[in-house]
């Protein structure tokens, strides 16, 4: 599982609004549905919670109502059957009527007493109309029969495109404050300037690219928590880690920090990007993201406690954190004193190698049998002539050290170092409070396999045998 369920972190989303006073009042008639239940939700990242229904008269009137504020951005209106919703803001007017008629929502759409959504609905209506010519221009196109006709429709395309463009500007322009200006800010996207007017009059990749990020957030504010509840932030964040930001620890830690800085005058906003990201690095993709974890825990978890963060949540990411700490990339590899076949102990730190592979495994595990020999095999044909060592650990098991020794002798895998871990020597550390070896190496699954450089420093962790491979090939044509 890639990320832990939100409501591990969060009391929960659904917020009860069961009404004393009347901060919030929205009067709604929604045809043709009587007495029938509707609901009201909104976006919070990709997700879209519902946190109240309204059970409309024969009329098909009915109020929403709650003791407290609700919080800005984009809320969803829900059908009675939720197969559909439409859509209106919730700023600061938080008492105002809707009219509405299912069969046409765009066009029967009324307000009263919230200039937002008035102006929403004025902006859906201009871009559904172009877009229609967008998409009648587009079909035209794919059945244009000469080049007349195709330059024809493209510049329809062009034209209603350049028409939406304008209008969002000058919507922005006349409109700062309004809650659209800060949706249609977060869709923006940094137009990069044509080629004579970068450095020497040519197209640059480098400016390109500096000028691309640099100007990523033009207008985005991190202490607006109406940004939150809008289905364009989170595909954004995603879009700028994934494709903007680049991919090492000191990178993207740079750029958690800088967000989380502003964010902190928001709690809405700092709840949700420290949510979003422990999720997104509490498994690590790539090797590296365990530093960027690690420092989540050490500057934002371990000595602040959240209201919204649950006992287990918190217990989740301790627990990662602590596991992580001891076998992060780039950090020496932990010791690991253990008994050999022989009795005798062996240590890793006693092997001299230019590059270690720690291997641990169980002698049980099927998927471990069908692995090491085939690491014996690439050890035999070329990491033996590289000097290439192999330590490695088999945790005890049910069948215990007769399966063990049988294993080796049967596969020959020799060469290796062999030590026993055994659950009574996991058991003498945890209660010496000393980190067993499975804490110290995360070892949460077998095969486990760590690469190790000379001073037995971590280059390459929880990955498979081939990919060890070509990071040794790799390291070894570097050196």
């Amino acid at each position: 599982m890639k990320s832990i369920i939100l409501s591990f972190f969060l009391f929960t989303l659904i917020t009860d609004l069961s009404a004393q006073e009347n901060p919030f009042e929205i009067k709604i008639t929604f045809k043709p549905f009587k007495n029938q239940y509707i609901y009201l939700g909104y976006y919070y990242g990709k997700q879209k919670p519902i946190i109240d229904s309204v059970l409309l008269d024969d009329n098909s009137y009915g109020v929403f109502k709650g003791n407290r504020k609700l919080e800005g951005g984009l809320y969803l209106i829900g059908y009675p059957d939720k197969s559909n919703y439409f859509e209106v803001f919730i700023d600061k007017q938080q008492q105002f009527s809707i009219t509405a008629d299912s069969a046409d929502i765009l066009n029967s759409i009324r307000f009263e007493n919230s200039e937002d959504n008035v102006l929403f609905n004025a902006y859906q209506q201009f871009t559904a109309k172009k877009g229609n010519a967008i998409e009648k221009a587009k079909k035209q196109l794919a059945e244009a029969k000469n080049a007349k006709d195709s330059a024809a429709f493209t510049a329809i395309i062009n034209k209603e495109n350049e028409a939406i463009h304008q209008y969002r500007l000058d919507f922005v322009k006349a409109h700062p404050k309004a809650t659209l200006t800060v949706l249609l800010n977060a869709m923006k996207e940094p137009a990069i300037p044509p080629a004579d007017q970068q450095p020497g009059g040519k197209y640059d990749s480098t400016y390109a690219y500096q000028y691309y990020k640099k100007h990523y957030w033009d207008d985005v504010y991190f202490f607006d928590e109406r940004l939150v509840r809008t289905p364009v932030f989170e595909p954004k964040l995603d879009k700028y880690f994934d494709q903007v930001v680049y991919p090492n620890p000191d990178s993207v830690i740079r750029e958690l920090d800088w967000m989380l800085g502003y964010a902190s005058a928001s709690p809405e906003m700092e709840k949700f990007l420290l949510v979003k990201f422990v999720n997104r690095y509490l498994n690590q993709k790539y090797m590296w993201e365990d530093k960027v974890f690690v420092h989540l825990f050490e500057k934002y978890f371990s000595q602040k406690d959240y209201s919204w963060m649950t006992e287990k949540g918190k217990k989740t990411v301790f627990d990662r954190a602590y596991s992580l700490m001891a076998n992060l990339l780039g950090n020496p590899a932990s010791d690991i004193e253990l008994p050999d076949s022989n009795g005798k102990t062996q240590t890793l730190y006693g092997m001299s190698s230019p590059f270690t592979v720690v291997c641990f495994w169980d002698p049980t595990c099927g998927h471990c049998k069908e692995t090491l020999p085939r690491i014996d095999s690439i050890y035999r044909a070329k990491w033996k002539n590289e000097n290439v060592k192999i330590f490695a650990v088999a945790k005890e098991s049910e069948a215990g050290k007769p399966e063990w020794k049988k294993f080796i002798a049967g596969h020959h895998l020799e060469g290796w170092t062999h030590v026993y871990y055994s659950k009574e020597e996991e058991s003498e550390r945890v209660k010496s409070g000393i980190p067993g070896y499975s804490q110290l190496y995360d070892i949460t699954t077998v095969p486990t396999l760590y690469l190790l450089d000379s001073e037995k420093r971590i280059i390459a962790k929880k990955i498979p045998f081939e990919q060890i491979d070509e990071v040794l090939e790799f390291k070894i044509k570097g050196q």
